[in-house]
């Protein structure tokens, strides 16, 4: 009988992607005849008690115009953690690992906590337990964390578990012992090219659609680089450097081949029946001049349309003809702060407003529609400092644009100065900032002015200053500023998402 993983994914509807890191390590397990079967949350209706919808969120938030799911995309109104538990002992795995985001981690271990008594071992993996590993084997659901890529070192797992082996000197793999002892093994770099095409079998149809610019698509991810090679002080890429750097001696950023880039693209195009594909690189134009030559002409052989992100820094016209020849339909790109000098100094940002506009106008020219994110709540920001990434993005003629909470993930610089501060400890855990809000409580700019702001941030941005102050009454949670904040929301949409961009972001009327 083949040994049997059943791997958990807890999310809520519309919040992560497909993540590509599931269906991979389901195709590395089953290639080696290793039976696999998926449970992910995404879409409940109702996830402990209350409903949540991530992109229904961000639209109604005006951060996302609005859209209609297809019929392949239903929701399930039966309780997650029965229908879990129930699935558990139909299929009886060997082992259960778990991966999801830091503010996913208290679904997740709840899930767990539903099959317990089993006595099925259980295994986290991702960027939270690499970077607050002593918090995750703190939880008695959990027995075994894998710090780093979990390719190799889930399945060489897996076969020691099936031969009866001793699975202790795994490298990547910390192993809680009975007596509360943990095996510390080191850490090792996978062949990222060695790796199968993504499991695909294990996602719910519903899964494969996705909304992108109010409109919704079979939409697929695929992977370029692993790592990213600038050091933002609100993004966990710097300690992934760090880390991977001290541990094995190696740079942990990669880039795939691209006779594997074409196959995977060959494979959604023509196997999955791709609509749209999305780069999933945090800064897609980091390609050498050769290469972002090599991958243009690669790309003529599929023509999808396609969304990516990258930094303004990368942005030259000559690239962007290019990108737009061969399919580029839409573009993201961080601006996190408007102020200069909180964003160098602060963010570890080291650009100007003016490149950044001046790469803006590269952009919109090209006519690829463009959208910018923002990030409100930092330490050491008051309401005054958010306005001006207020009055910065009212220059810049984005598409969309959205706004969230700061949220201080582990592993990330900002969140070792949250502790410092003292607005957080280092047991607590981050949680959505899309659903939730801000976990920080800053005297010079408390939870509640960060949340409303996030809010309110479209409207301030499209709404001449003369109306600022009827926002500002917008933002009250009170019900004369719920009706508001209604009504201006309503114009918002039939003046601003009735057409494309205008000339200019903030405009009078």
């Amino acid at each position: 009988m083949a040994f049997k993983v059943m791997l958990v994914y807890p999310n809520m509807r519309g919040m992560n992607m497909l993540p590509p890191a599931m269906g991979l390590l389901s195709a590395v397990l089953k290639r080696a005849g290793i039976e696999v079967r998926l449970f992910d949350t995404t879409y409940y209706q109702s996830v402990e008690g209350k409903e949540v919808d991530s992109d229904g969120s961000k639209s109604d938030r005006l951060m996302a115009r609005p859209f209609q799911m297809p019929h392949e995309v239903t929701c399930k109104t039966s309780n997650c953690f029965t229908d879990f538990r129930a699935e558990v002992q139909r299929f009886l795995p060997d082992l259960i690992g778990l991966s999801c985001t830091e503010d996913m981690f208290k679904l997740g271990v709840k899930l767990l906590s539903q099959v317990r008594d089993l006595g099925i071992p259980t295994i986290a993996g991702g960027v939270f337990p690499t970077f607050a590993p002593d918090i995750v084997l703190n939880q008695p659901e959990i027995d075994i964390i894998c710090r780093g890529e979990g390719e190799d070192a889930l399945l060489a797992l897996c076969q020691k578990m099936e031969r009866g082996e001793s699975y202790d000197h795994i490298a990547n793999l910390w192993i809680k012992k009975p007596d509360g002892a943990v095996k510390k093994n080191a850490t090792a770099l996978i062949d990222m090219n060695a790796n199968p095409l993504i499991d695909m079998s294990i996602f719910e149809e519903a899964r494969f659609y996705r909304p992108m610019g109010g409109k919704v698509y079979k939409m697929f991810p695929v992977e370029t680089f692993r790592g990213c090679p600038n050091t933002c002080a609100y993004c966990n890429s710097p300690s992934q450097v760090q880390f991977y750097r001290q541990e094995t001696g190696h740079s942990y950023l990669r880039r795939k081949s691209f006779e594997n880039l074409r196959r995977e693209l060959k494979f959604y195009k023509d196997v999955m029946a791709a609509e749209y594909l999305y780069f999933w690189a945090d800064t897609f134009l980091s390609w050498t001049e050769r290469d972002f030559e090599e991958f243009c002409e690669l790309y003529q052989e599929i023509r999808l349309p396609f969304w990516c992100q990258t930094r303004t820094e990368t942005i030259t016209k000559e690239k962007i003809t290019k990108m737009k020849n061969i399919g580029c339909a839409r573009m993201s790109f961080g601006i996190e702060h408007g102020n200069e000098q909180f964003r160098q100094k602060v963010l570890k940002r080291l650009t100007t407003n003016q490149m950044m506009l001046e790469k803006f106008r590269i952009i919109e020219e090209s006519g690829i529609p463009f959208s910018v994110n923002n990030i409100i709540g930092f330490p050491h920001e008051t309401r005054e400092l958010a306005f001006d990434t207020v009055r910065f993005n009212r220059q810049i003629n984005a598409w969309d644009r959205n706004a969230y909470p700061y949220s201080p993930f582990h592993g990330t610089p900002l969140r070792e100065e949250c502790e410092r501060l003292g607005f957080i400890t280092h047991a607590d855990i981050a949680q959505s900032f899309v659903v939730d809000g801000s976990i920080l409580d800053m005297p010079q700019f408390p939870r509640k002015e960060v949340n409303n702001l996030a809010k309110t941030f479209n409207m301030y941005v499209k709404f001449p200053e003369s109306r600022w102050p009827q926002i500002r009454q917008g933002e009250a949670e009170t019900e004369e500023g719920r009706k508001i904040y209604t009504a201006l929301k309503e114009e918002f949409i039939a003046k601003f998402w009735s057409r494309e961009p205008a000339a200019a972001a903030g405009e009078e009327g």
